[in-house]
Parts: structure tokens; C-alpha cells; sequence
């Protein structure tokens, strides 16, 4: 890794610049300042064992936020559950990750099995900013656990290809060099906000807060997605300068005639899935700044991205996710783990002080090699400026007849075809091609389709081996909260039409 000095420091914010905002009111980081000694004496008074994370099964709200920045600034680990799990689900992750104390709500309370859950009401923003704490002799005597190799969060990736999510550690440096990479980029300035819609137990909601805590700026929370409002924010309030959405998010936004961006917002860090180029194309007409990147829970969000540019604030070429912040490095591989030549697509291997140093509780052969890569899954390739272009992510890609097929250049077709609100492309074993490929597709009002149709007018804008070979109709695709397909759910839909 290198001195300890080469950690990136951030300066700490005043007690009377603005920290959290939401449709509650506005709060400082001298509140914050008072809910940590509220928090940690709650914690020493419920016993908590510190070697253990603190656990969160709760929806959005102020007290999370203040929860989860508390934790940061006081060197406790902690690890956000998805309230969408099931019962199974969270019991199994319960015991992988095992938390002390679980902070949750009374109607989820019925859903979880452990011993030591507290309803989050008891640790309430507004109750706990009135009590003046006096902290006993252990609170006095808590040394944070703010080293750079401490681990600050349990996370679970998205499940998107197999649906069973793998458990990331993540430590204080990703985060430090992570937000000192992004603020070289942009950041927003103090007393102005990063809007905050993304759901609070995946990276991209959770970096927010923390480089929000690291810059000394604000965060403004919205407990879901809401066009309208948002188009409000973004077009009329000076005091936003920042978004963080997923790509559906996006098209929602331009949708709606009246929204752009004011002259003093800085960016739409765009993330959370492949990316459209008629998306970035609109934005590039409206003059709003859009920042695609690429990154995972692997890496504490994005690790690659493309700079602002004004005047219109976008860049060329369209498709690029940009390059990769510095300290770390990236290669593309061929299957021999060797390097290949410009605009000759690979596997992405990444390696630095923001990737991570291994699952939980998983061996780290398969993951890394030798010297410290690790091996993403993902496919793509660099043009003569090193510019990252994404193919394929993880084992997405469809290999038919010795052919590799991208499903999102196939799904990007058959979403450009008037019928279809959305497509999903997926590869099913079969014994001539290895794989066949098969599309999933929601329709308009449930219309009926038409394959011939459809297959013809593929074949005028792809290979014959890229059209899919089967192509089902369903009421709606399998997806996580951050509007991802599941991808490892797929093959079911077909399984179950074909039954």
C-alpha cells in the first residue's frame, strides 16, 4: 500500500455548516456532533460488543443517516440489511455477518430472529438532539477505530448474476481515496447539497453520506425517487450542485418537459447498470452534466469515470465510462490472464488502494491473483486514450456457437422497437450452440407480440447470431431496489413458460 502518508486527510466541518436536509428541516454538523454522544452512550448503555457490527433493518430517514455518519466518525462498523429481504434471507446474512445490536423497526421486528434488536424510534433524531448526554467512564475512555485498515462497513453485492449476494468488507482507505478521487472530479461546496435518493443499504446511497462527511458538505435526503420534486431541486434550488442516480432514474427526469439543470449545479453522477447513449446524448442537448462511471461495491463505488466539462458538460466518446482515478490501475486480460492491445475487448482486472482485499469468509484464490489483481468479471476494452469502454459486466456475457454475444447491444435493439417498454437478454444452455440466447420482454398494456416481427427487424441491425432465438413476453422483469436486473433470475421466467 505504500506510508501511512500517502492516506488521503480531509479537513473537518464547522458546527454550523449544514449537514442533512429533508422534507424534516435542516440540520447542522453540531447536531451531528451531539447525536455521536447521544449514539455511543446508547450503545455502551445496551451493552453492544464493539468488536461486532452495529446492524440497520429500517426505510430512509433522517435518524439512519445521522446513524450511519455517527458510526463513520466514530470508527464503528456497520452493516445496512435490505428491508426487501426475506425472512431466510436476512436470517442467513444475520449469522454471516453477525451484528451485536440491530436497530429496526417494530412491524420488521416480526421478521427477523436475533436477540438484540432495538426499534430505532429509541435512538430518534429530534429525542436525542434535546437530551444533554453525559457521558459514563467507558463512553469517556472509547478510542474510535479510525485506522486507514479498519473495516467501516459490511456490504452485500447486488446478486445480480447468481441472485445470491457475496458480503464486502469495506475499509476506511477505499472510502478515503475513493472521495478524494471523486472530489478531483467535482464535489459539492460546503452548505450545498447532494441529493440522495438511492436506498441506504447499498454503496452508492452510503458513499454519499460519507463523502458528504469528508468534504464538509450537505446531503439533501429523499426517502424515494420523485420526479416532480426533483425536477424542482435541480432546475430552481441554487443549493443543489449534485445527484447520484441510476440510469431509469434519468430517463424519468427527461421525460418530463420542463426539467433541466441550474447554471450552478455541477453534476448527475450516473451509475448503477449499462448506460444508454441516447441518455447521455439528451443531456448533451440540455446542457446537463452527466458524470457515467463504473464501479462496484468491490472497489466503494466508482472507481472510473469521465472529468466535467463545461461549457455543455460532456465528453467524448459517448459510450466511455473514462478513465481510471489514480493511485489504481487497471488491465484488460485475454483468458490467459495476459495483457491485450488497444480496442481488443478482455476481462477488467483492477488493483489499488480503493479495491478491496476480499469477500467474507470466502478464500481469495478465485478472485485475485498472485500479485494482488483482482479479476471483476466484467469485459470492455481502452481506445488509444485509455479510455474504458464497458462490454459486458460479470458473467452477463453470452457465448452462442463460439460467438460472444453482449446482451445489452441486443436488449438496446429490441428497446428501440415501438411495442416494447423493456427488454431482458439471457443465454440458456443448449446442446448445438453451447448457449442460445433469449430475450424477455415487457410489452405496452400487456400487448400481445409479434416474433416475426420483431426477428425481422433485428436482422437489419444485428448479426444473425446476436437475434434471440426464443423471445417470451412477461409482465415484468426481476429487478433489486436500485432498479437492476437480477439477472441470475432470468433463466426462471423461461424455465416457467416452458414447463
Amino acid at each position: 500500500m505504500g506510508n501511512s502518508d500517502q492516506i488521503p486527510t480531509f479537513s473537518a466541518p464547522r458546527d454550523d455548516d449544514l449537514f442533512l436536509g429533508s422534507s424534516f428541516g435542516l440540520h447542522s454538523y453540531g447536531d451531528l456532533k451531539q447525536f455521536e454522544r447521544f449514539f455511543l452512550q446508547f450503545l455502551f448503555d445496551f451493552d453492544h460488543n464493539f468488536e461486532k457490527p452495529v446492524g440497520f433493518l429500517a426505510p430512509s430517514s433522517d435518524t439512519l443517516i445521522f446513524s450511519i455518519a455517527a458510526c463513520w466518525n466514530l470508527g464503528i462498523p456497520f452493516v445496512s440489511f435490505d428491508m426487501k429481504a426475506t425472512s431466510n434471507e436476512l436470517h442467513r446474512q444475520f449469522k454471516q455477518v453477525d451484528p451485536g445490536l440491530v436497530f429496526t423497526t417494530q412491524e420488521l421486528q416480526s421478521n427477523i430472529d436475533h436477540s438484540n434488536t432495538i426499534d430505532i424510534k429509541q435512538i430518534d433524531l429530534m429525542r436525542s438532539l434535546e437530551i444533554d448526554v453525559a457521558l459514563g467512564f467507558e463512553a469517556k475512555n472509547y478510542t474510535p477505530a479510525t485506522e486507514p485498515d479498519e473495516v467501516f462497513g459490511y456490504f452485500f453485492t447486488s446478486g445480480t448474476t447468481t441472485g445470491t449476494p457475496k458480503i464486502v468488507p469495506l475499509k476506511r482507505r477505499q472510502m478515503l481515496f475513493a472521495a478524494k478521487a471523486s472530489a478531483q472530479n467535482f464535489k459539492p461546496r460546503k452548505n450545498h447539497f447532494w441529493l440522495l435518493c438511492l436506498p441506504l443499504n447499498h454503496i452508492g446511497g452510503i458513499s454519499i453520506i460519507l463523502r458528504s462527511l469528508l468534504y464538509g458538505s450537505a446531503i439533501f435526503r429523499m426517502k424515494s425517487f420523485h420526479s416532480k420534486m426533483i425536477t424542482t431541486f435541480l432546475t430552481e434550488n441554487k443549493l443543489f450542485q449534485a445527484a447520484s442516480l441510476v440510469p431509469t432514474m434519468l430517463k424519468r427526469l427527461l421525460e418530463r418537459s420542463g426539467f433541466f439543470v441550474h447554471q450552478n449545479f455541477k453534476a448527475i453522477l450516473l451509475g448503477g447498470g449499462p448506460i444508454d447513449t441516447d441518455l447521455i446524448k439528451e443531456c448533451r442537448n440540455k446542457g446537463i452534466p452527466l458524470v457515467p462511471s463504473y464501479g462496484m461495491t468491490e472497489t466503494c463505488a466508482q472507481i472510473v469515470a469521465n472529468p466535467i466539462l463545461k461549457p455543455s458538460g460532456t465528453y467524448g466518446p459517448l459510450k466511455s465510462v473514462g478513465t481510471i482515478f489514480e493511485p489504481n490501475k487497471i488491465q484488460i486480460r485475454d483468458e490467459n490472464k495476459e495483457a491485450v492491445s488497444i480496442n481488443t475487448t478482455g476481462e477488467i482486472w483492477i488493483k489499488g488502494p480503493q479495491v478491496f482485499d476480499g469477500y467474507l469468509n470466502l478464500g481469495s484464490n478465485d478472485f485475485f491473483d498472485e500479485e494482488g489483481w483482482f479479476r471483476t468479471g466484467d469485459f470492455g476494452y481502452f481506445n488509444a486514450n485509455n479510455q474504458l469502454f464497458i462490454d459486458t459486466r460479470r458473467s452477463d456475457r453470452i457465448v452462442t456457437g463460439g460467438e460472444n454475444v453482449s446482451p445489452f447491444e441486443v436488449e438496446s435493439k429490441l428497446n428501440e422497437l415501438t411495442d416494447i417498454i423493456e427488454a431482458a437478454v439471457f443465454g440458456i444452455t443448449d446442446k448445438e450452440w453451447g448457449q442460445k440466447v433469449v430475450a424477455a420482454i415487457v410489452t405496452k398494456n400487456g400487448e400481445p407480440i409479434n416474433l416475426s416481427s420483431i426477428k425481422e427487424n433485428l436482422k437489419q441491425k444485428l448479426a444473425e447470431y446476436k437475434i434471440p432465438k426464443e423471445i417470451i413476453q412477461v409482465e415484468k422483469l426481476p429487478k433489486t431496489r436500485t432498479d437492476k436486473i437480477i439477472r441470475g433470475k432470468l433463466p426462471e421466467l423461461f424455465s416457467d413458460q416452458t414447463k
